[in-house]
């Protein structure tokens, strides 16, 4: 028994990691600040460009994707400058890639503290969405100056913003957790994530817009991107973009189904995972 009051007393009992599983992740909740500023300072320390490769990177995709589309392929902008609708779509699929992109390999990234000390898994790949939020907040800086350039301000629809931000963030999370529990059992996932985001970006309208294509939307729609991204450039674009409620309904419905049966699958083969990594 502990004497002394001042001193916390860590009780071990059986089965208390399942019973308190949801109440240790707020307790560790300074380990996952640790982490996500552990890897955005690893992300931008250690680069010879630093966070200058955060805009480099969207910058020459959004010429790439201008080119294509807005030059050779000649598909219409409604009336909005053809970069600005391409970085408005950019900026939900880079924010997912990242995010997905982190939590896929944040496990394996991580094995010898998995191995050592106890603490909720979960908090792993829920650290990995602080350098996708850092990147996301440069693009957007880079949006902002561009959208300046253009005449265009920014309205209250920015307000609405958030909700997208953290859609985006659920729909990655959702795919990630599934990723990062099956790259631990089977290593070739780690090669499967960068080629699913190289068709990914193509199969989302990033370049283009949906309703460009209205024989096609419903299907469109069944990518849970579709929504986000037609959600951003409703927000960024000042309502010039309107989005589908069919396509924004299917994609909330699909990122809750993937959030859900993310965490119990994640859940599941939790257990295992310091043995098999």
């Amino acid at each position: 028994m502990n004497d002394n009051p001042d001193v916390p007393e860590l009780v071990i009992e059986a089965g208390r990691a399942e019973r308190h599983y949801w109440r240790d992740i707020w307790r560790y909740r300074e380990l996952l600040g640790f982490l996500a500023w552990r890897d955005i300072k690893v992300r931008y320390k250690q680069a010879v460009l630093g966070i200058a490769w955060a805009v480099i990177q969207p910058a020459i995709t959004t010429a790439i994707f201008v080119f294509l589309f807005g030059n050779l392929a000649k598909m219409p902008s409604g009336g909005v400058p053809y970069p600005l609708l391409v970085l408005a779509g950019l900026l939900p699929w880079q924010l997912f890639a990242a995010a997905l992109s982190g939590s896929s390999g944040s496990l394996v990234g991580n094995a010898s503290l998995i191995s050592k000390v106890y603490f909720p898994r979960l908090l792993v790949p829920l650290s990995s969405v602080g350098v996708a939020l850092v990147d996301f907040a440069v693009v957007l800086v880079l949006f902002t100056g561009l959208s300046a350039w253009y005449g265009q301000w920014p309205t209250w629809h920015w307000l609405v913003l958030p909700f997208f931000i953290l859609l985006a963030l659920a729909a990655a999370l959702g795919a990630g957790l599934w990723l990062t529990a099956l790259t631990v059992r089977y290593r070739d996932f780690r090669f499967i994530v960068p080629f699913l985001l190289q068709i990914g970006v193509f199969v989302s309208p990033v370049g283009y817009r949906t309703d460009y294509f209205p024989n096609w939307r419903d299907l469109l729609a069944l990518n849970p991107l579709t929504g986000v991204i037609d959600g951003f450039r409703w927000c960024l674009l000042g309502g010039t973009h309107q989005f589908s409620a069919w396509g924004l309904g299917t994609s909330i419905l699909l990122i809750t189904i993937f959030c859900v049966t993310g965490v119990w699958f994640f859940r599941r083969t939790e257990r295992g995972f310091a043995d098999i990594i």
